[in-house]
C-alpha cells in the first residue's frame, strides 16, 4: 500500500452537516473512510465509462413458470459464456426465482448482456451492479 497523504478541503457548513449525517447513516467510522469510498466509486464508474475490463453482477427476478423463459435465459448466457464467471439460482417462492450472474469482461459487452437478459419477456426485474477488478484502485 502506498504512503498515507493528508490534505484539507473546504465545505459549506450545510453540506458538511449533510455529509456527516450520511456518514452516520452509512455507519462509516470517520470522514476519511467515507471520502475514500466516494473516490473509489467515482474511479470504478470511470472504468466502466472508458470500456475497460471490469466485473459485475447481473440480478434477475423472474417467474419460472413462464413458458420457455429459462431456456431463453440459458441460451443468452451461452452466447456470452466467455465473460460469465459463475451464476447462482435461488427459489424465492413457488413462482419466482432469483438468478445472479457474475461477469467479467469489457464494460460495453457486459452492459449488452445485462440489457438482453432484462429485456426477456417474463423477467420481472433486472439490475446490473458495477464493480472493478481492483487493479487500478
Amino acid at each position: 500500500m502506498s504512503e498515507l497523504v493528508r490534505f484539507g478541503i473546504s465545505l459549506d457548513e450545510n453540506l458538511l452537516k449533510d455529509f456527516d449525517a450520511l456518514i452516520t447513516d452509512k455507519q462509516y467510522s470517520n470522514r476519511s473512510e467515507a471520502i475514500r469510498d466516494l473516490i473509489r466509486n467515482s474511479l470504478v464508474e470511470d472504468e466502466w465509462k472508458k470500456g475497460k475490463e471490469v466485473a459485475g453482477a447481473i440480478s434477475l427476478v423472474y417467474d419460472h413458470h413462464k413458458r420457455e423463459l429459462m431456456d431463453l435465459i440459458v441460451a443468452i448466457q451461452h452466447e456470452y459464456q466467455d465473460m460469465i464467471v459463475a451464476s447462482q439460482h435461488a427459489h424465492l417462492d413457488h413462482h419466482n426465482c432469483l438468478e445472479v450472474i457474475i461477469v467479467k469482461g469489457r464494460s460495453e459487452k457486459i452492459k449488452r448482456l445485462s440489457d438482453k437478459l432484462r429485456a426477456v419477456k417474463g423477467v420481472k426485474h433486472g439490475s446490473l451492479t458495477l464493480t472493478t477488478l481492483g487493479k487500478e484502485l
